[in-house]
């Protein structure tokens, strides 16, 4: 297709409006809930108490903040898709801002900051037995109040897949949070239980039980990475895996679709369980390590090129109706396994090779082994 028809093409898959609000109208539109900000979002997007403030600053000097993009929802409500952390910070320093408990949280306490140092310990309101000198002023409050905000808004009209594209692109590279709590946003805003789901496998005992997860790993969710990786892959034809130009991009499209499936979903879920009960059983948490024959002991970090041929491969394995083999006769094999992948694929599994050359061998592979 010429390009001048694929811009024609994709153009019109978004339908966009902007216009200013002030802080004021937002908060009315919070309380009124015309607005949703996914307070079960927070954990992804994290924001210090020195940034919570930086913004309250910006305000009060009137310097320019980023405009905040929605997506109108059926309802017409409005639905947050960058911006999240501006407009929470907003409602919890006026003390507005409602957990995803639904319990409204008191008003946050600012810290100094370069050019206002006597924001510190500064709140919107006060308590009855408080110092009445750490209640910001009232014309600070009209100021914050008053200031506004750009507001780009995706119309109800516009493609459901362009909006969680364009919060993935809007909440990557320059956000804190990784690929995957990008993607579990994406999940909620389609299928929450889908990702109540995906959580329940991360959480399974016999899946943390056979990879060595790092505590920042867990905290930026590779574990539901792994989740993710394993239903995509699992399900993915030979023709899709050696297809993948950008790996990130492939699983978020790949797993939107899976999760809209209630049956597709929930079969390889199942087998998920299978496989991990039956790893953690065999080799616990050396299933995705290497094994050293000279000192007969397994050695290092668990590795994604492991998991993609044992767990991927065991999993589309049962997929297709074969059953999971005898542990004795595995937990040998494994043994060898490491150097049976380096003599089969060589720097295919080594560092800085991409994702479409690696993981259609390594998953042929894991499942040519169960074959056996």
């Amino acid at each position: 297709m010429p390009l001048i028809d694929e811009i024609e093409q994709h153009s019109a898959t978004v339908s966009a409006d902007s216009y200013s609000m002030s802080i004021n109208e937002l908060v009315t539109m919070y309380k009124d809930k015309e607005i949703d900000i996914h307070p079960e979002f927070q954990r992804f997007f994290r924001w210090e108490l020195e940034q919570k403030s930086k913004l309250i600053e910006s305000f009060l000097l009137g310097i320019p903040i980023p405009p905040v993009f929605v997506a109108e929802k059926e309802d017409s409500k409005w639905e947050v898709i960058d911006g999240l952390q501006r407009l929470s910070t907003v409602l919890e320093v006026m003390g507005e801002y409602v957990d995803e408990n639904g319990n409204k949280k008191p008003p946050l306490t600012l810290v100094k900051t370069r050019y206002l140092p006597d924001l510190e310990g500064k709140r919107w309101s006060v308590e009855e037995n408080d110092d009445d000198n750490i209640e910001l002023p009232e014309a600070a409050r009209i100021k914050i109040k008053r200031s506004r905000i750009d507001i780009s808004i995706i119309k109800k009209s516009s493609d459901a897949i362009a909006k969680y594209e364009i919060f993935q692109r809007l909440n990557t590279g320059g956000s804190n949070a990784t690929d995957q709590e990008v993607r579990n946003c994406i999940i909620l805003m389609t299928n929450k239980d889908a990702l109540t789901w995906m959580q329940d496998m991360a959480s399974l005992d016999a899946f943390k039980g056979s990879f060595l997860f790092s505590e920042k790993q867990i905290n930026e969710s590779y574990d539901l990475e792994l989740v993710t990786r394993f239903i995509v892959l699992a399900l993915s034809s030979y023709e899709d895996l050696a297809g993948i130009s950008e790996l990130g991009d492939y699983l978020t499209t790949a797993i939107l679709k899976i999760i809209n499936d209630h049956n597709q979903l929930h079969s390889v879920l199942d087998v998920f369980t299978k496989v991990f009960t039956f790893l953690d059983a065999a080799l616990g948490e050396n299933s995705f390590r290497k094994y050293n024959p000279d000192k007969k002991v397994y050695y290092g970090a668990s590795l994604i090129s492991i998991f993609e041929v044992v767990a991927i491969g065991l999993g589309i394995h049962i997929l297709r109706g074969g059953s999971e083999p005898n542990i004795d006769e595995f937990q040998e094999k494994h043994k060898e396994l490491w150097g049976k992948i380096t003599e089969g694929l060589g720097k295919s599994v080594g560092s800085g090779v991409r994702a479409s050359t690696r993981i259609p061998q390594t998953i042929a592979f894991g499942v040519s082994l169960f074959q056996q």
